[in-house]
């Protein structure tokens, strides 16, 4: 609770009106709830690349999937690599490990949390087959240095953007970026049908093969199950898409507040002793604010927790952060690299402190009011003075 002894009521997430129940209704009547009969996931994919400045995209089953066609478009399989960030949502990783590649990660950087290039470039070798940088929270990774380093070894990137939803840099949007680009649609994502994903494309003929993958390597108009690449079902469906247009239209709207209201949050809480805000680099000239994160440096990682699961209590709703990849089981099952956890960790310092120290707030605290960023801030501040 504030001061004032009352939680903060924030809004809810997801957000929906009749625009969602309007495209429910408008799939289900068309008698074809499928992409390959209806009408709901062209328009959407049409939508959404234009959103994104680019003319193709390809609606998916989730995020993870996502990356995962994006990676086998790229040539990514047995005996290669991908370099990822150290700190990230273990999708990243996992996406290239599912298919039989190495998963090598590096580390971030302390100010916006996204990849640091000159780690990347460390970690280059002959293996290397692509290049992921992850879009933390919503700001843009450094994209002038990663994209010269792509162009000077020829190794692609592949943008996870799960977090990057109509974010620019230097005025250009993900789309317009020149490399493939992966969303989420998750239930917490900036816009959600639950679940769902998309790849962006910046030349016709990968997402003509991205159709392809994406639809068990059958073309739209095959009649003699002629299945031309290997691949799997990752088709989004009609319902799902329907809710997404919905969705696209309101984002610009939630982006532009969530831009007023972070700076404000981000002060409020600098101001705050022993509390650090995610920074922003000024090329990232539109940040969607997928998640309000801030570091707490030198606390333990238990205490941390006790800070989050307090503020949950007080109304704030709050998250720790994503754990080094390395540090999960589930990252050494198959596609590991020939590296110790104590290893990686002396290579990734950034991520140790982030994974341990940083704190996360959901993205519908910064649709609230102004004065509900003060209570914020209040209300961590109260909770570190006792936590």
């Amino acid at each position: 609770m504030s001061a004032s002894g009352k939680p903060p009521e924030f809004p809810t997430w997801p957000q929906f009106d009749d625009d969602e129940r309007t495209g429910l209704i408008r799939a289900l009547e068309q008698g074809q709830w499928w992409r390959m009969g209806g009408n709901e996931v062209n328009q959407f994919e049409q939508e959404f690349a234009r959103y994104h400045g680019t003319e193709y995209a390809l609606a998916l089953t989730n995020g993870t999937h996502a990356l995962e066609l994006a990676l086998q478009l790229l040539g990514v399989g047995p005996g290669t690599e991908v370099i990822v960030p150290a700190f990230t949502f273990i999708s990243s990783s996992q996406a290239a490990q599912r298919i039989g590649a190495v998963a090598v990660p590096v580390d971030v950087d302390l100010e916006t949390y996204c990849v640091d290039p000159a780690a990347v470039e460390r970690a280059i070798g002959p293996k290397t087959k692509a290049i992921m940088p992850v879009h933390m929270a919503g700001h843009v990774a450094d994209m002038d240095s990663l994209t010269k380093l792509s162009a000077d070894s020829g190794v692609p990137l592949l943008h996870d953007a799960a977090h990057a939803h109509g974010a620019q840099w230097h005025g250009r949007r993900v789309g317009e970026l020149g490399s493939l680009a992966a969303f989420s649609f998750q239930n917490g994502k900036l816009m959600t049908a639950g679940e769902g994903g998309a790849l962006t494309f910046p030349d016709a003929a990968t997402h003509e093969e991205g159709f392809l993958r994406h639809s068990c390597g059958r073309p739209p108009t095959d009649r003699g199950y002629f299945h031309q690449t290997s691949g799997s079902n990752f088709r989004m469906n009609e319902f799902s898409a329907a809710v997404l247009r919905a969705q696209l239209r309101r984002l610009d709207g939630q982006i532009e507040l969530r831009e007023q209201r972070a700076p404000l949050l981000s002060r409020i809480l600098g101001e705050i002793d022993g509390v650090v805000p995610q920074g922003r680099d000024e090329r990232c000239d539109r940040n969607p604010h997928y998640m309000m994160m801030f570091r707490i440096p030198g606390i333990t990682e238990q205490r941390r927790n006790i800070v989050v699961d307090a503020l949950i209590e007080r109304g704030v709703p709050a998250f720790a952060a994503f754990r080094a990849i390395y540090r999960c089981p589930g990252f050494w099952e198959t596609g590991g690299p020939e590296l110790s956890v104590d290893e990686l960790a002396r290579r990734c310092p950034n991520t140790e402190a982030l994974y341990t120290d940083c704190i996360w707030l959901h993205h519908r605290t910064l649709l609230g009011t102004e004065e509900q960023m003060y209570q914020i801030g209040e209300i961590v501040s109260d909770v570190l003075g006792v936590a």
